[in-house]
């Protein structure tokens, strides 16, 4: 795809004759091993020598062997290892002036002067203070004859990028660090294993998961998989918490649900700052209820195991923008740190994020706990006050009664997170004082009459579970106007929930046309995007769209590891999508793809054939592996059959060549926690608009609503979740093609091409840029987060 002519390109950047180091510290976490190889990959890219340092700081101390120039083929086969492989350690020399002394000498030797450092806050910080005492180590180096005067003007400043890798999202400045999302995986596949063995024998499960001083993953863990009740350190529960939970508990019970689960963050304490221990909480329930209750610790296993989609993709990208840092950086720049807002890489400026998270502690410790859940962000707030929204039900004496009726229903093919995002309607909307109704079987079954009442606990255990409970169907409306006008005259529908993929905004759009032929359709709509496509106009990101990369990507890492051992290997792998490549391009970003061909931009005959050279060159420097995703409508005549023939033909005597065609596998499954808790979060907020639209738009005993903004798409627009007329998208849309006419990823294939060694060129002109972590945000950015 062409790129303006007035664009900032990254060829006019140079990092030659600059040396790079990178460094992982403190606690390992998932993702960190895609962080390094972006860093050796982007600085050899620009001319850089790019160094690793081995076992973090105690590494940077020792020197010698520790200290080592990388390689492109040094960080091959490391995408998707768990952990990082060039190790780290606690180093207390480093926190003394002299371990420090004896880094910068070591880091002169090398020529070094640009840092990568990937760790937590106390990496940071002490990275940082390394920075602040560059130019007094070096004078103490030239005093004790270590290194010359021309040496120390040469090496006379010292520039920090910084990207942080904890599970526990513990860090202010960024909606997720490195490892999160990974650790969040291991967290919901236990509990998943867990509920079915609860439900069989009727138990109640106490899980402890990571977090001393943060309660991210017990919070957003709790809402993917629907917890009874969860204890987290930012929010400690109220005097009385043990009764209220046990009634809780025995109330679900009563209800038929035959299992509970209770998760607790190993660092929860209650209101005078006592540890609340899962041993308590089990005794509790046991003395209480005389449930059979079990305690499953999940410590270590939540850092291990191979990064998720999510995890490769965010580390990859604060890589090479870390490096883009390092070269942009003046004698006057402060140390950066690399962090994701939204959907958008930033720089801030790394000692205010640290300041902000230690403020966070401090409020803590002061039991200041509302103001710590505002300094943990948006994000953070938005996850507690949905959980709270949805876990516990009030009485039904204590709901409002607003007497309007809304239905909720699926369109399209399914996606994973569908049935979360129901989930969260249906009892935000029990909540808002509602009656709720499912629609079976999308328009068809609204037209056919297949709608029922459906209640708080009708669907309870839902998020957990992949595909549409309520059925789904490609039909659109506009055949079936009348019958559906009909069936809303006589169920008193007053407003319309449709959880959808493009067909969706086809049917809202068509329903909109209605309105001048029918009354009925003048009521708040409001549509949520959910497609494994991602190909939804007004929207980054659709719900479904991360647990098919999930999918696409460990199907990617098994066929690579089937080829160890044997002679080389080209793979060929086709994805779904329609016509939108977002499966094929950032699914090959995170799987270490060397091509993906897309429809959105066009190849030729001479593009496969430079790319079968360059995969042939590939080869013959040892490495045994190529991989290439192929979109399955990428083009009508280049198809996989002839792309796998041509591979074949052209790579005799290098490397052989295998295809595969993933197909629905990648719309099954169950859902990933991102997609979870994104469908959740997104029907929550629709829901709430959907209450306010009905209060505004009820006039003499009738909901009347026929303006443009009652018809709304419910997107994820860079930073923030934005409500967007239907109607309004029609000029941003390719309905041929059934794409939007602009898509944000495309920004990311310069990426991969760049990190599987081609020459292109990147443009920088979206690249982060320094901001505040403590300015005051745009109001048009005042919403939801994800």
């Amino acid at each position: 795809m062409a790129l303006p002519d007035n664009k900032k390109f990254f060829e006019n950047l140079s990092g030659g004759g600059k040396a790079i180091a990178v460094l992982t510290s403190g606690g390992d976490a998932q993702g960190m091993n895609a962080a390094v190889r972006a860093v050796v990959r982007m600085g050899i890219y620009v001319g850089a020598k790019v160094y690793f340092i081995h076992e973090g700081y105690q590494g940077m101390v020792d020197g010698g062997e520790n200290i080592k120039e990388a390689s492109w083929e040094s960080v091959s086969s490391m995408l998707q290892v768990g952990g990082t492989v060039i190790g780290s350690a606690r180093c207390k020399e480093f926190r003394a002036r002299d371990g420090r002394l004896k880094a910068a000498h070591n880091l002169v030797q090398h020529g070094i002067t640009n840092l990568c450092v990937i760790g937590g806050d106390g990496s940071l910080t002490g990275a940082n203070l390394f920075r602040e005492e560059w130019s007094g180590l070096l004078a103490e180096l030239v005093e004790q004859g270590l290194i010359d005067e021309e040496a120390a003007q040469r090496y006379s400043a010292l520039h920090i990028v910084g990207m942080v890798g904890s599970i526990d999202n513990d860090f202010c400045g960024t909606d997720m660090t490195i490892g999160t999302d990974s650790a969040l995986h291991r967290i919901i596949e236990v509990v998943d294993a867990i509920m079915t063995t609860a439900q069989s024998h009727q138990r109640t499960f106490v899980l402890e998961v990571m977090g001393r001083h943060c309660g991210y993953l017990a919070l957003v863990s709790a809402l993917a998989c629907g917890a009874d009740w969860v204890l987290i350190p930012e929010m400690p529960p109220e005097d009385g918490w043990e009764d209220k939970m046990c009634q809780k508990l025995s109330a679900n019970r009563a209800g038929m649900k035959r299992l509970n689960i209770i998760i607790i963050a190993e660092g929860a304490i209650d209101f005078k700052n006592k540890p609340i221990t899962a041993g308590y909480v089990k005794d509790l329930v046991v003395r209480c209820l005389g449930f059979d209750t079990r305690v499953t610790i999940l410590g270590h296993v939540q850092r291990g195991g191979t990064p998720s989609a999510f995890d490769r993709i965010l580390a990859s990208r604060m890589g090479v923008e870390a490096v883009m840092a390092l070269l942009e950086t003046t004698a006057n720049t402060p140390a950066y740190v690399v962090s994701l807002c939204g959907n958008q890489s930033v720089r801030l400026p790394l000692m205010e994020c640290v300041q902000m998270t230690q403020e966070v502690q401090k409020a803590m410790d002061e039991k200041r706990f509302e103001e710590a859940v505002k300094l943990r962000g948006r994000s953070f707030e938005n996850n507690l006050k949905t959980y709270k929204l949805l876990a516990h039900r009030k009485p039904e004496s204590d709901l409002p009664v607003s007497n309007f009726n809304v239905a909720v229903l699926n369109v399209g093919a399914p996606a994973a997170g569908m049935n979360a995002a129901v989930r969260s309607a249906v009892r935000v909307g029990i909540s808002e004082g509602h009656k709720m109704f499912a629609v079976n079987d999308g328009f068809e079954g609204f037209y056919k009459g297949q709608i029922r009442e459906i209640k708080w606990a009708d669907v309870g255990g839902w998020t957990g579970q992949g595909g549409s409970l309520l059925g789904t169907k490609r039909t659109l409306p506009a055949k079936h106007v009348e019958k559906i006008a009909e069936q809303m005259r006589i169920h008193n529908i007053n407003a319309l929930l449709v959880i959808g993929g493009f067909e969706a905004v086809e049917c809202l759009l068509q329903l909109y046309d209605a309105r001048t032929r029918c009354e009925e359709f003048c009521i708040p709509m409001c549509m949520l995007p959910a497609t494994i496509s991602n190909n939804v106009p007004g929207t980054d990101l659709s719900i479904g769209a991360d647990t098919a990369l999930n999918a696409i990507v460990e199907t990617c890492d098994r066929i690579k590891q089937s080829a160890s051992g044997t002679k080389r290997r080209v793979f060929i792998i086709e994805t779904m999508g329609g016509y939108c490549g977002y499966l094929a391009s950032v699914g090959g970003l995170a799987a270490g793809a060397d091509a993906a061909y897309i429809y959105e931009e066009p190849f030729d005959i001479r593009d496969l054939q430079a790319n079968v050279e360059h995969l042939t060159d590939k080869m013959k420097t040892g490495i045994q592996r190529g991989l290439v995703l192929r979109n399955e409508n990428s083009n009508d005549n280049y198809t996989t059959d002839f792309i796998y023939q041509l591979y074949s033909e052209e790579g005799k005597g290098v490397f052989d060549c295998r295809k595969n065609v993933l197909g629905h596998m990648q719309q099954g499954g169950a859902p990933s926690p991102f997609d979870r808790n994104f469908g959740t979060k997104i029907a929550a907020k629709a829901m709430q608009w959907i209450t306010k639209k009905l209060t505004e738009t009820y006039r003499q005993g009738r909901v009347f609503a026929n303006t443009e903004d009652s018809c709304c798409l419910l997107g994820m627009r860079r930073r923030a979740l934005v409500f967007q007329p239907v109607v309004q998208l029609k000029d941003e849309t390719d309905f041929v093609h059934r794409i939007p006419k602009e898509q944000w990823w495309l920004k990311l294939r310069p990426l991969m091409k760049i990190l599987a060694k081609y020459k292109t060129t990147f443009d920088v002109s979206d690249s982060g840029q320094l901001e505040h972590v403590v300015r005051i945000r745009p109001k048009d950015l005042d919403a939801s987060t994800v």
